[in-house]
Protein backbone atom coordinates (compact mmCIF):
# COMPACT_ATOMS: atom_id res chain seq x y z
CA UNK A 1 0.00 0.00 0.00
CA UNK A 2 1.29 3.46 -0.86
CA UNK A 3 2.13 5.80 2.00
CA UNK A 4 1.48 8.97 0.01
CA UNK A 5 -0.44 9.96 -3.12
CA UNK A 6 2.81 10.98 -4.82
CA UNK A 7 3.90 7.36 -4.94
CA UNK A 8 0.73 6.37 -6.77
CA UNK A 9 0.90 9.34 -9.15
CA UNK A 10 4.48 8.53 -10.04
CA UNK A 11 3.83 4.88 -10.92
CA UNK A 12 3.39 4.56 -14.71
CA UNK A 13 1.13 2.27 -16.69
CA UNK A 14 2.47 0.14 -19.53
CA UNK A 15 -0.11 -0.12 -22.30
CA UNK A 16 0.40 -2.30 -25.37
CA UNK A 17 -1.19 -0.44 -28.29
CA UNK A 18 -0.32 -3.15 -30.81
CA UNK A 19 2.16 -6.01 -31.17
CA UNK A 20 5.21 -3.71 -31.30
CA UNK A 21 4.05 -0.35 -29.96
CA UNK A 22 3.92 0.29 -26.20
CA UNK A 23 2.92 3.41 -24.28
CA UNK A 24 4.59 4.20 -20.95
CA UNK A 25 1.85 6.40 -19.47
CA UNK A 26 2.36 8.64 -16.45
CA UNK A 27 -0.17 10.84 -14.72
CA UNK A 28 2.68 13.24 -13.88
CA UNK A 29 6.09 11.88 -14.84
CA UNK A 30 8.36 14.27 -12.97
CA UNK A 31 6.99 13.06 -9.63
CA UNK A 32 9.26 10.04 -10.18
CA UNK A 33 12.42 12.16 -10.33
CA UNK A 34 11.39 14.64 -7.64
CA UNK A 35 10.52 11.96 -5.06
CA UNK A 36 13.77 10.08 -5.56
CA UNK A 37 15.86 13.26 -5.60
CA UNK A 38 14.39 14.57 -2.33
CA UNK A 39 14.73 11.16 -0.68
CA UNK A 40 18.40 11.00 -1.75
CA UNK A 41 19.11 14.49 -0.39
CA UNK A 42 17.57 13.54 2.95
CA UNK A 43 19.37 10.19 3.14
CA UNK A 44 22.74 11.79 2.41
CA UNK A 45 22.22 14.65 4.87
CA UNK A 46 22.32 17.41 2.28
CA UNK A 47 18.94 18.65 3.54
CA UNK A 48 16.80 17.99 6.60
CA UNK A 49 13.06 17.78 7.14
CA UNK A 50 11.66 21.30 7.35
CA UNK A 51 14.21 22.80 4.95
CA UNK A 52 13.10 24.79 1.91
CA UNK A 53 13.66 23.37 -1.57
CA UNK A 54 13.78 25.87 -4.41
CA UNK A 55 13.53 25.61 -8.18
CA UNK A 56 12.24 27.14 -11.39
CA UNK A 57 9.47 25.44 -13.35
CA UNK A 58 7.16 25.89 -16.31
CA UNK A 59 4.52 23.83 -14.48
CA UNK A 60 4.84 20.06 -14.17
CA UNK A 61 8.01 20.00 -12.07
CA UNK A 62 6.48 22.57 -9.71
CA UNK A 63 3.65 20.14 -8.94
CA UNK A 64 6.07 17.22 -8.64
CA UNK A 65 8.38 19.04 -6.23
CA UNK A 66 5.43 20.30 -4.16
CA UNK A 67 4.19 16.71 -3.80
CA UNK A 68 7.67 15.44 -2.88
CA UNK A 69 8.01 18.19 -0.27
CA UNK A 70 4.57 17.37 1.12
CA UNK A 71 5.57 13.68 1.30
CA UNK A 72 8.83 14.36 3.16
CA UNK A 73 7.90 17.33 5.36
CA UNK A 74 9.81 19.96 3.41
CA UNK A 75 8.99 23.51 2.35
CA UNK A 76 8.74 24.31 -1.36
CA UNK A 77 9.43 27.58 -3.20
CA UNK A 78 8.82 27.77 -6.94
CA UNK A 79 9.74 30.50 -9.40
CA UNK A 80 7.12 29.79 -12.03
CA UNK A 81 6.74 30.51 -15.70
CA UNK A 82 3.76 32.33 -17.12
CA UNK A 83 2.61 28.88 -18.34
CA UNK A 84 1.63 27.89 -14.78
CA UNK A 85 -2.15 27.80 -15.07
CA UNK A 86 -4.82 28.74 -12.51
CA UNK A 87 -5.56 25.14 -11.55
CA UNK A 88 -1.93 24.43 -10.73
CA UNK A 89 -1.59 27.72 -8.84
CA UNK A 90 -4.45 26.64 -6.60
CA UNK A 91 -3.02 23.14 -6.08
CA UNK A 92 0.38 24.57 -5.12
CA UNK A 93 -1.20 26.99 -2.66
CA UNK A 94 -3.20 24.28 -0.92
CA UNK A 95 -0.15 21.98 -0.80
CA UNK A 96 1.70 24.75 1.03
CA UNK A 97 4.14 25.64 -1.74
CA UNK A 98 5.12 29.25 -2.38
CA UNK A 99 4.81 30.29 -6.01
CA UNK A 100 6.42 33.37 -7.53
CA UNK A 101 4.88 33.71 -10.95
CA UNK A 102 6.89 35.71 -13.46
CA UNK A 103 5.35 38.55 -15.42
CA UNK A 104 4.04 37.62 -18.89
CA UNK A 105 6.75 37.35 -21.53
CA UNK A 106 6.48 36.40 -25.20
CA UNK A 107 10.16 35.39 -25.38
CA UNK A 108 10.71 31.91 -23.88
CA UNK A 109 14.48 32.39 -23.63
CA UNK A 110 14.01 35.65 -21.73
CA UNK A 111 11.42 33.99 -19.48
CA UNK A 112 13.83 31.18 -18.54
CA UNK A 113 16.70 33.65 -18.08
CA UNK A 114 14.60 35.83 -15.74
CA UNK A 115 13.55 32.83 -13.69
CA UNK A 116 17.16 31.73 -13.20
CA UNK A 117 18.17 35.27 -12.26
CA UNK A 118 15.38 35.32 -9.66
CA UNK A 119 16.62 31.99 -8.25
CA UNK A 120 20.03 33.56 -7.65
CA UNK A 121 18.43 36.56 -5.96
CA UNK A 122 16.48 34.29 -3.62
CA UNK A 123 19.59 32.25 -2.78
CA UNK A 124 21.45 35.45 -1.94
CA UNK A 125 18.64 36.36 0.47
CA UNK A 126 18.22 32.80 1.79
CA UNK A 127 21.46 30.82 1.47
CA UNK A 128 19.89 28.07 3.60
CA UNK A 129 17.51 27.18 0.76
CA UNK A 130 18.49 24.22 -1.42
CA UNK A 131 18.28 24.74 -5.18
CA UNK A 132 17.10 21.49 -6.80
CA UNK A 133 18.56 22.34 -10.24
CA UNK A 134 16.26 19.99 -12.10
CA UNK A 135 17.94 20.85 -15.40
CA UNK A 136 21.51 20.27 -14.22
CA UNK A 137 21.72 17.82 -11.29
CA UNK A 138 21.66 14.15 -12.25
CA UNK A 139 20.09 13.13 -8.95
CA UNK A 140 16.94 13.52 -11.04
CA UNK A 141 17.97 10.34 -12.89
CA UNK A 142 17.63 8.17 -9.78
CA UNK A 143 13.87 7.63 -9.76
CA UNK A 144 13.86 6.09 -13.23
CA UNK A 145 15.82 2.96 -12.31
CA UNK A 146 12.69 1.22 -11.01
CA UNK A 147 10.80 2.28 -14.15
CA UNK A 148 13.55 0.83 -16.34
CA UNK A 149 13.38 -2.46 -14.43
CA UNK A 150 9.65 -2.62 -15.01
CA UNK A 151 10.08 -1.95 -18.72
CA UNK A 152 12.75 -4.66 -18.94
CA UNK A 153 10.49 -7.18 -17.22
CA UNK A 154 7.38 -6.29 -19.24
CA UNK A 155 9.05 -6.30 -22.67
CA UNK A 156 10.75 -9.62 -22.06
CA UNK A 157 14.19 -8.65 -23.27
CA UNK A 158 13.11 -7.97 -26.85
CA UNK A 159 15.05 -5.48 -28.97
CA UNK A 160 13.77 -2.13 -27.74
CA UNK A 161 13.59 1.41 -29.09
CA UNK A 162 12.74 4.08 -26.51
CA UNK A 163 11.11 7.31 -27.74
CA UNK A 164 10.49 10.40 -25.63
CA UNK A 165 10.71 14.16 -25.34
CA UNK A 166 14.20 15.29 -24.37
CA UNK A 167 13.23 18.14 -22.04
CA UNK A 168 15.59 18.36 -19.08
CA UNK A 169 17.26 15.14 -20.21
CA UNK A 170 16.45 13.17 -17.07
CA UNK A 171 13.70 10.79 -18.18
CA UNK A 172 14.99 9.55 -21.54
CA UNK A 173 18.63 9.82 -20.49
CA UNK A 174 18.10 7.86 -17.28
CA UNK A 175 15.88 5.18 -18.81
CA UNK A 176 18.39 4.60 -21.61
CA UNK A 177 21.29 4.45 -19.13
CA UNK A 178 19.60 1.89 -16.90
CA UNK A 179 18.16 -0.22 -19.73
CA UNK A 180 21.55 -0.36 -21.48
CA UNK A 181 23.19 -1.85 -18.39
CA UNK A 182 21.74 -5.19 -19.51
CA UNK A 183 20.90 -4.42 -23.15
CA UNK A 184 23.45 -2.13 -24.84
CA UNK A 185 21.46 -2.30 -28.09
CA UNK A 186 18.55 -0.28 -26.68
CA UNK A 187 18.03 2.60 -29.10
CA UNK A 188 17.10 6.07 -27.85
CA UNK A 189 15.05 8.44 -29.98
CA UNK A 190 14.71 12.01 -28.73
CA UNK A 191 11.82 14.30 -29.62
CA UNK A 192 12.30 18.06 -29.82
CA UNK A 193 10.20 21.07 -30.79
CA UNK A 194 11.48 23.50 -33.38
CA UNK A 195 13.10 26.47 -31.66
CA UNK A 196 14.86 24.36 -29.03
CA UNK A 197 18.62 24.88 -28.72
CA UNK A 198 19.28 21.51 -27.06
CA UNK A 199 20.16 19.80 -30.34
CA UNK A 200 20.69 22.91 -32.41
CA UNK A 201 17.28 23.92 -33.74
CA UNK A 202 17.12 27.38 -32.22
CA UNK A 203 17.18 28.94 -35.67
CA UNK A 204 13.87 27.35 -36.77
CA UNK A 205 10.75 28.95 -35.32
CA UNK A 206 7.35 27.29 -34.98
CA UNK A 207 4.61 29.82 -35.82
CA UNK A 208 2.27 28.17 -33.31
CA UNK A 209 4.12 27.51 -30.04
CA UNK A 210 7.21 25.77 -28.72
CA UNK A 211 5.97 22.58 -27.09
CA UNK A 212 6.49 23.07 -23.36
CA UNK A 213 8.54 20.52 -21.48
CA UNK A 214 10.46 18.82 -24.29
CA UNK A 215 12.61 21.69 -25.58
CA UNK A 216 14.67 24.51 -24.18
CA UNK A 217 15.94 27.95 -25.10
CA UNK A 218 18.96 27.57 -22.79
CA UNK A 219 21.51 24.72 -22.39
CA UNK A 220 20.60 21.97 -19.90
CA UNK A 221 23.35 20.09 -18.07
CA UNK A 222 21.33 16.89 -17.61
CA UNK A 223 21.07 16.20 -21.34
CA UNK A 224 23.48 13.42 -22.32
CA UNK A 225 23.74 14.14 -26.03
CA UNK A 226 25.84 11.04 -26.66
CA UNK A 227 22.97 8.81 -25.49
CA UNK A 228 20.70 9.56 -28.45
CA UNK A 229 20.66 7.55 -31.66
CA UNK A 230 18.00 9.57 -33.51
CA UNK A 231 16.30 12.97 -33.21
CA UNK A 232 12.87 14.05 -34.39
CA UNK A 233 11.88 17.73 -34.49
CA UNK A 234 8.09 18.01 -34.55
CA UNK A 235 5.88 21.09 -34.94
CA UNK A 236 2.83 21.99 -32.89
CA UNK A 237 0.48 21.07 -35.74
CA UNK A 238 2.05 17.65 -36.24
CA UNK A 239 2.04 16.96 -32.50
CA UNK A 240 -1.63 18.01 -32.35
CA UNK A 241 -2.39 15.43 -35.04
CA UNK A 242 -0.52 12.80 -33.01
CA UNK A 243 -2.35 13.64 -29.78
CA UNK A 244 -5.77 13.51 -31.44
CA UNK A 245 -5.00 10.23 -33.23
CA UNK A 246 -3.72 8.65 -29.99
CA UNK A 247 -6.98 9.49 -28.24
CA UNK A 248 -9.19 8.55 -31.17
CA UNK A 249 -7.42 5.30 -32.04
CA UNK A 250 -6.24 4.08 -28.63
CA UNK A 251 -8.28 6.15 -26.09
CA UNK A 252 -5.08 7.47 -24.47
CA UNK A 253 -5.67 11.06 -23.31
CA UNK A 254 -2.25 12.65 -22.97
CA UNK A 255 -0.34 15.89 -23.39
CA UNK A 256 1.01 17.52 -26.52
CA UNK A 257 4.54 16.16 -26.07
CA UNK A 258 3.03 12.67 -26.03
CA UNK A 259 1.39 13.31 -29.39
CA UNK A 260 4.81 14.21 -30.77
CA UNK A 261 6.37 11.10 -29.23
CA UNK A 262 3.60 8.88 -30.58
CA UNK A 263 4.10 10.27 -34.08
CA UNK A 264 7.86 9.60 -33.92
CA UNK A 265 7.33 6.15 -32.39
CA UNK A 266 4.99 5.05 -35.18
CA UNK A 267 7.59 6.08 -37.75
CA UNK A 268 10.42 4.27 -35.96
CA UNK A 269 8.27 1.13 -35.67
CA UNK A 270 7.68 1.15 -39.44
CA UNK A 271 11.46 1.29 -40.06
CA UNK A 272 12.48 -1.54 -37.71
CA UNK A 273 10.05 -4.49 -37.84
CA UNK A 274 12.24 -6.53 -35.49
CA UNK A 275 12.06 -4.03 -32.61
CA UNK A 276 9.50 -3.14 -29.96
CA UNK A 277 9.01 0.64 -29.78
CA UNK A 278 8.05 2.22 -26.45
CA UNK A 279 7.13 5.91 -26.18
CA UNK A 280 6.70 8.05 -23.08
CA UNK A 281 3.43 9.78 -22.22
CA UNK A 282 4.61 12.25 -19.59
CA UNK A 283 1.26 13.66 -18.43
CA UNK A 284 -2.47 13.67 -19.08
CA UNK A 285 -4.22 15.83 -21.66
CA UNK A 286 -6.20 18.02 -19.29
CA UNK A 287 -3.99 21.09 -19.76
CA UNK A 288 -4.47 20.80 -23.51
CA UNK A 289 -8.24 20.56 -23.80
CA UNK A 290 -8.64 24.07 -25.25
CA UNK A 291 -5.34 24.45 -27.11
CA UNK A 292 -5.24 20.96 -28.69
CA UNK A 293 -8.26 18.72 -28.28
CA UNK A 294 -10.88 21.37 -29.00
CA UNK A 295 -9.15 21.72 -32.38
CA UNK A 296 -9.44 18.01 -33.22
CA UNK A 297 -11.23 18.82 -36.48
CA UNK A 298 -7.99 20.50 -37.67
CA UNK A 299 -5.87 17.40 -37.10
CA UNK A 300 -4.14 16.01 -40.18
CA UNK A 301 -4.34 12.29 -40.88
CA UNK A 302 -1.13 10.68 -39.61
CA UNK A 303 -0.60 8.78 -42.86
CA UNK A 304 -0.26 12.14 -44.61
CA UNK A 305 2.69 13.14 -42.39
CA UNK A 306 6.24 12.06 -43.23
CA UNK A 307 9.47 13.35 -41.68
CA UNK A 308 12.07 15.11 -43.75
CA UNK A 309 15.30 13.14 -43.36
CA UNK A 310 18.21 15.55 -42.82
CA UNK A 311 21.94 15.15 -42.37
CA UNK A 312 22.60 18.71 -41.23
CA UNK A 313 20.55 20.96 -38.96
CA UNK A 314 20.70 23.69 -41.59
CA UNK A 315 18.21 21.48 -43.47
CA UNK A 316 15.63 21.38 -40.66
CA UNK A 317 12.14 22.34 -41.76
CA UNK A 318 8.61 22.24 -40.39
CA UNK A 319 6.43 20.35 -39.79
CA UNK A 320 8.67 17.35 -39.07
CA UNK A 321 12.33 16.54 -39.52
CA UNK A 322 14.37 13.48 -38.58
CA UNK A 323 18.14 13.11 -38.17
CA UNK A 324 20.45 10.20 -37.36
CA UNK A 325 22.34 11.55 -34.32
CA UNK A 326 24.44 8.39 -33.80
CA UNK A 327 25.29 9.14 -30.17
CA UNK A 328 27.37 12.13 -31.23
CA UNK A 329 29.67 13.86 -28.77
CA UNK A 330 30.81 17.46 -28.54
CA UNK A 331 32.21 17.70 -32.04
CA UNK A 332 28.60 18.07 -33.19
CA UNK A 333 27.72 21.19 -31.24
CA UNK A 334 24.41 20.71 -29.40
CA UNK A 335 23.95 24.46 -29.04
CA UNK A 336 24.51 25.58 -32.62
Amino acid sequence: MDQHIAEAIGRPDLIRLDDRLVCLRFETMKVVSALAAVRHLLDTGVVRRGDTLLDSSSGIYAYALALACHRHGMRCHIVGSTTVDATLCTQLAVLGATLERMEPCEDLKLDQKRRVERIHEILAEHPEYHWMRQYHDDIHYLGYRAVAERIRHSTGGKALTLVGGVGSGASTGALARYLREDSPDVELVGVQPFGSVTFGAGHVADPEIIIAGIGSSIPFGNVSHASYDTLHWISFDAALAGSVDLLRRHAVFAGLSTGAGYLAARWERSRAPERTVLFIAADTGHRYVDSVYARHHEAAALDSLTPRQVTDRAELALPWSRMDWNRALGEVSPYA
